[in-house]
Formats: structure tokens, sequence, C-alpha cells
């Protein structure tokens, strides 16, 4: 898949997602195999993206505010695995390439690639959101319009750098390694919080 199908089921999700507007709100079972990763990525993203701004409320109660935290870190493991699972997904995907001699290690996976521009569509999608509000000075919408300026420039840059990167990968001029981000504050064997205390 090319990038720009990429952003289109990225921004199906967002749209989805904001018909409810709710951080509860049901995900729609939409899409297979590795399309359907692709919207769950983004599902998660844009619900943690809603989650942040609710812990920000200075008037948030210190209960919720706590369960609202564990919720996010909850969430910030489901998007690592998610990443990963697209990125064994697209691993398995090149099998059959061999890398050429002189082929090189890119530093990003393309699923890394792939998260940051799931959350660039939600970052446009507010800027986006924020021309809509008729209480806005003219100074802000200014100053919004200028931010989604670069961050449409951003979005075009991104998938060109993914398109390339799938390109590189399938003729052999790059290869890929599957690396395991080794999360250890939800390890109760490796964080001293939970093994300290057994």
């Amino acid at each position: 898949m090319k990038a720009e199908e990429i952003n289109t089921i990225f921004r199906e999700a967002i749209t989805d997602y904001h018909l409810h507007d709710h951080v509860d709100a049901v995900r729609p079972d939409r899409h297979e195999g590795f399309q359907a990763l692709l919207y769950l990525k983004n599902w998660i993203d844009t619900v943690q993206w809603h989650l942040e701004d609710i812990i920000r409320d200075p008037a948030i109660n210190p209960a919720e505010l706590v369960a609202i935290k564990r919720r996010i870190d909850a969430s910030n493991q489901h998007r690592t695995d998610t990443v990963e699972q697209i990125d064994e997904w697209l691993f398995h995907s090149l099998e059959g390439v061999k890398p050429l001699e002189n082929a090189r290690l890119n530093s990003e996976t393309p699923a890394w690639l792939l998260d940051r521009m799931s959350i660039l569509q939600l970052k446009i999608y507010h800027f986006l959101e924020q021309l809509q509000r008729t209480d806005a000075s003219p100074a802000h919408l200014d100053s919004v319009k200028q931010k989604l300026y670069i961050l449409q420039i951003q979005e075009e840059d991104l998938a060109l750098a993914y398109n390339e990167l799938m390109e590189d990968l399938r003729s052999g001029r790059k290869y890929m390694k599957l690396y395991k981000q080794m999360k250890m504050y939800n390890d109760p064997d490796l964080n001293p919080i939970f093994y300290e205390k057994k």
C-alpha cells in the first residue's frame, strides 16, 4: 500500500471516532488484515489523543486523573504492540527479497514511520477543527493556518519518505530488522516497583 492509501485509512478512523467523540466509543469493525491493523493503530492514537486532553483539565478529580493516567499507560503499550505487529506484517511481506550487497539498514522501521504519519493526521484534523471556531481571534486563526500549512508539507514529506523506504526495501537497496521496544515499566519482572513488593 502507498502512503496515500494508508493516510486515507487513518483519516477514516479519525472521522469514525468523531461520530461519537468519546474515549469509550466502540471501535467499528472495519477492514481486514493489514488495513485492519492500520485502522486499529490510528483508533488507539485517536482515543489516546483525547485522553491526553482530558487529563490536562485543571479541575479534574485526582482519582479520575490517576485512572486516566493508567489508561494512557495501557494505551501506550497497546500502541507499541500494534506498531510491532505492523512491522512484523511488513517484514514477512518482504521475505522473498534478497538484500543487495551494498544494502543499508534504515534507522527507523516502516511501522514507526507510520506511527508518525498517524499522529500527524490527528494534528491536521484538530488544526482544521480550530479553523471552525467562531470564538477564536483573527490572530489565533492566522497562527493555526500557518501551523496547518507546515503540517500539510510534513504530510507530503512523510508520505514520500514512507513510499521511498518501502520501494528501497522491496528492491533490496535497504533491509529491515525487527526489534521489540523492550518496555520495562509495564513488566512486573522488570519494574522494581512491582518486583520489590513481591
